[in-house]
């Protein structure tokens, strides 16, 4: 099978037996797509499903490969990500083994990404399900929320979700506003800069950094006419089957509803 990812690079895939995972939303896609036994190698950040760790070998993280281990586990597909992954190791894989690479921007991104993983795996049953249950849920709240939002991922520095990004594709979706959606991908700012700002809603992120109730003070002071929310990463930014949650999820929020 001749399989074209999206960095339209052509890879030659066979009923892969021997999978490893450098994607920790895409890892969890592998095993509710039913391929658990299939799977021989995953990052320290691919938490979900629990037990991921325990039935394939931990290969290092996202952002740094364990060479070694890779090669032990002889791989016949490595599902990775242009973003969530960095480029010296992507292409040093690519040089032994099939590399798929998806680089997601938006809903279609995801779906395409989800029926390709289906179509590789011999999942295609599976895949079609997963992905007439995530239309449904997004159809269904496009367009829902309102307001002004600022969505963090990181302190010291800080930085913030611009443009040209899956999180931002949603909030949009949602009918939201980014604050710093005229800013490009994920910038830092400063505190002045920070101020400038007029959001309605802070949302502080689970992940990459992991904002807890301590955060919300310092937030609150900078911006006294916003709500601050911490927010469940995941649901913004994990591009797998996590989606079929995120609907109920995010209409969840404390956030205004259109009329």
């Amino acid at each position: 099978m001749q399989i074209t990812d999206d960095l339209q690079r052509t890879i030659s895939i066979e009923n892969p037996q021997r999978i490893i995972s450098l994607v920790p939303s895409l890892t969890e896609l592998l095993f509710d797509l039913g391929l658990e036994d299939r799977i021989v190698g995953v990052t320290k950040f691919c938490i979900r499903p629990t037990h991921a760790q325990q039935v394939a070998t931990k290969i290092g993280g996202t952002k740094k490969f364990n060479f070694d281990q890779i090669k032990a586990l002889n791989p016949d597909l490595i599902i990775a990500n242009k973003e969530e992954n960095y480029k010296e190791g992507i292409e040093q894989l690519c040089e032994d083994y099939p590399v798929y690479i998806s680089d997601i921007f938006d809903l279609n991104d995801a779906i395409n990404t989800i029926q390709y993983i289906g179509l590789m795996t011999n999942s295609v049953s599976k895949s079609k399900q997963l992905v007439e249950n995530i239309q449904q849920g997004f159809e269904d709240i496009k367009d829902k929320l309102e307001g002004n939002v600022l969505y963090l991922i990181w302190q010291d520095p800080v930085m913030v979700v611009a443009s040209n990004n899956f999180i931002d594709f949603l909030l949009r979706w949602l009918g939201l506003e980014n604050a710093v959606g005229h800013l490009d991908r994920y910038p830092e700012l400063d505190e002045q800069r920070l101020k400038n700002l007029s959001p309605d809603y802070i949302f502080l992120s689970s992940e990459p950094f992991p904002f807890k109730e301590k955060h919300i003070q310092r937030y609150q002071a900078l911006f006294p006419n916003a709500e601050v929310l911490l927010v469940d990463g995941e649901m913004f930014s994990w591009y797998g089957s996590r989606l079929t949650y995120s609907p109920k999820y995010l209409m969840s929020l404390p956030v205004s509803r259109r009329r």
